[in-house]
């Protein structure tokens, strides 16, 4: 049997592990280990007495793969940005964030529920990971929007949306793993998903004003704010401004050279956000309570990194990426059509996957072929099929399958953010939550249309840092 039909078959039955309900960490090593040792076991032809060999030298290959890939120093960025989000939790930022948005923002209408997506979006430049965000304003925007009359389900839709935003907006964990997987420019990746994230949270907002202007009683505005009152809410959330401001000279000084590497400014964000929880007030246990739950998401992420980076090894072998790169570049159809259908694909696969599992089974052989339209790697804007550069199409797609991402952790079955968010209050049960937050679905398809339509949205930033 050849390598290309191996990889196929193993493909489709990890697909089918995954279906079944098998996490995904564990299907993708799975079907990765026992593709490698097909693939060697059919070049000494299938013969069981090299059986033995095959075994060895696939468990070989494999082993190699966790400690290569996670002692990368990039992928040091995932759990210092996830520990900048927890410490600015427990020191209270989050909470003098939202207070902050509620009193510039809450007299429109829906204006504590677009108070919420902007808080939500302030605290994601602090926090790489939307699970963390939603669950946090879970705690403190849903008891507050209920408590002055908004729809239940309107109000944990609300939050489950605006946790999305964490996947785009810098720093993004799942941005950072992008930039692992296609070996591109991590700090341009966090540059273009800047304006991307913002005006994700704009497009929320304005839904948000529209549906509580056609139906009064889903979420009515709060007034009564001065603007003495306004301007005093504004030193509690200056922290979380200043690290952004820290974090994006690390990655790019507009002014000179950048002061660090993405990896060191995510650092010194983590420390900065400490000292001021610690002068914020913050005890030992509620340290501890934001290291075990950093370490958590992050063994969570590194191990399905670990299994499907064996699932990778094994493609490599097979020949899968390059030979689907071959057969997309071959089809007479437009090359937007094409990538319109491979975005479609995405949120068809976001209904049974995570996003982070979806986008590091997908990547190796999809990026492979987006690359081949648009001309390869190293194609010019001029020769190039979607009018950029090769490394403007990486950073371009990345950004649209990150926003894809974001898609598929608010729909249905296995929506993460939906799920947590109903894990936080008891009184909502996951359907209430998917109900609240089908509206999104528009404003999430309006803002993947106008970023494939208009590309300078995602690379104007980029462009800048050359």
């Amino acid at each position: 049997m050849e390598p290309i039909e191996i990889g196929l078959w193993v493909s489709a039955g990890m697909l089918l592990m995954v279906i079944l309900g098998m996490r995904v960490a564990f299907a993708a090593a799975m079907a990765g280990l026992i593709g490698l040792i097909w693939i060697f076991w059919a070049k000494k032809g299938m013969e069981w007495d090299q059986l033995g060999w095959a075994l060895t030298v696939a468990i070989k290959t494999a082993g190699q793969v966790p400690h290569s890939k996670v002692s990368s120093q990039t992928l040091s960025l995932i759990p210092t940005f996830i520990l900048i989000g927890f410490l600015a939790y427990y020191a209270g930022l989050t909470r003098a964030l939202f207070e902050a948005c509620k009193r510039w923002f809450a007299w429109v209408p829906g204006g504590l529920a677009v108070s919420t997506v902007f808080a939500t979006a302030g605290f994601a430049a602090v926090s790489g990971a939307s699970v963390a965000t939603a669950a946090v304003f879970a705690r403190i925007a849903i008891p507050e929007m209920i408590k002055i009359g908004y729809n239940k389900q309107f109000a944990a839709g609300v939050v489950a949306a605006g946790g999305t935003l964490a996947s785009l907006i810098p720093p993004s964990a799942i941005l950072v793993i992008y930039a692992i997987i296609v070996e591109q420019d991590v700090g341009k990746l966090l540059l273009a998903g800047f304006i991307p994230g913002a005006f994700s949270a704009v497009v929320y907002a304005i839904l948000i004003i529209g549906i509580a202007m056609i139906w009064k009683n889903v979420g009515p505005p709060v007034t009564g704010f001065t603007w003495g009152q306004r301007f005093a809410s504004l030193p509690a959330a200056l922290p979380i401004v200043l690290v952004v401001v820290i974090i994006i000279f690390f990655v790019y000084n507009p002014f000179g050279d950048a002061w660090g590497t993405p990896t060191e400014g995510g650092a010194v964000g983590a420390f900065i956000v400490f000292c001021m929880a610690v002068f914020r007030g913050m005890r030992w246990a509620e340290l501890k309570d934001a290291l075990l739950e950093t370490a958590k998401l992050t063994v969570m992420i590194f191990t399905i990194i670990w299994g499907v980076l064996i699932y990778v090894r094994f493609l490599g072998f097979a020949d899968l990426p390059s030979a689907f790169a071959d057969w997309i570049s071959s089809l007479e159809t437009s090359p937007m059509i094409i990538l319109i259908c491979i975005l479609l694909a995405y949120a068809v696969l976001g209904m049974f996957m995570d996003a982070i599992g979806m986008l590091l089974l997908t990547l190796p052989v999809v990026y492979p072929a987006v690359m081949a339209l648009n001309g390869g790697e190293y194609v010019s804007a001029a020769d190039s099929a979607f009018g950029m550069s090769g490394p403007m199409c990486a950073i371009w797609f990345g950004i649209l399958v990150v926003k894809m991402a974001e898609f598929c952790l608010i729909t249905p079955p296995i929506g993460l953010n939906c799920f947590v968010v109903a894990g936080v209050h008891p009184d909502l049960s996951v359907q209430d939550v998917f109900k609240g937050v089908t509206p999104f679905f528009i404003a999430d398809g309006i803002t993947i249309a106008l970023l494939v339509a208009f590309p300078g949205i995602v690379l104007w930033l980029p462009s800048l840092a050359g």
